[in-house]
């Protein structure tokens, strides 16, 4: 199964998790102080917001979440074969989540996620040094779990600076 992710920057978190949980007819599937989440089956969506946004609220990104390794791979396979740029995190951690992941840019610049989630951890991402082997993989200049955002018209896409509050 494909899900369809969504992932928007809120500025009161306790107001916009009852709103979503009033229009979706279902509370969160998570809840932290700065993010929350639902797995939706009907539409299928991993729908999250959180206040991480520093700055900029709205959307954040979209994204597949995938069930399993052969379609995360598909995904890869196509972006390839499409010549679309992109970044290959592999094994990371993000949004209270340990996960494999790559990304793409759309033409406007926005930032497409392709994942699988492995697992849950107990913070929003865990320090940059248990995941320094995802950065070495993106062969990026800055940490793995972060956005990309587009350095300038035709070039490689970077990854957030460390610190920047991304995911």
């Amino acid at each position: 199964m494909k899900r369809f992710h969504v992932h928007i920057h809120v500025e009161d978190l306790a107001r916009n998790i009852d709103f979503y949980s009033k229009m979706f007819g279902a509370q969160p599937a998570r809840v932290e102080s700065d993010y929350a989440k639902w797995m939706l089956d009907e539409p299928a969506v991993n729908f999250a917001i959180s206040t991480r946004g520093q700055g900029h609220l709205g959307l954040d990104h979209l994204g597949i979440q995938v069930d399993n390794d052969a379609d995360l791979a598909a995904l890869k396979a196509q972006a390839q074969s499409a010549d679309l740029a992109l970044i290959d995190e592999g094994a990371t951690t993000c949004c209270y989540a340990r996960s494999d992941k790559h990304w793409v840019m759309d033409p406007q610049g926005l930032p497409w996620e392709h994942f699988r989630t492995l697992g849950t951890i107990p913070t929003f991402r865990e320090s940059p040094d248990l995941v320094q082997d995802a950065a070495e993989t993106a062969s990026t200049d800055a940490s793995p779990c972060c956005t990309p955002v587009p350095r300038a018209k035709g070039c490689a896409i970077p990854i957030k600076p460390a610190g920047s509050g991304c995911c």
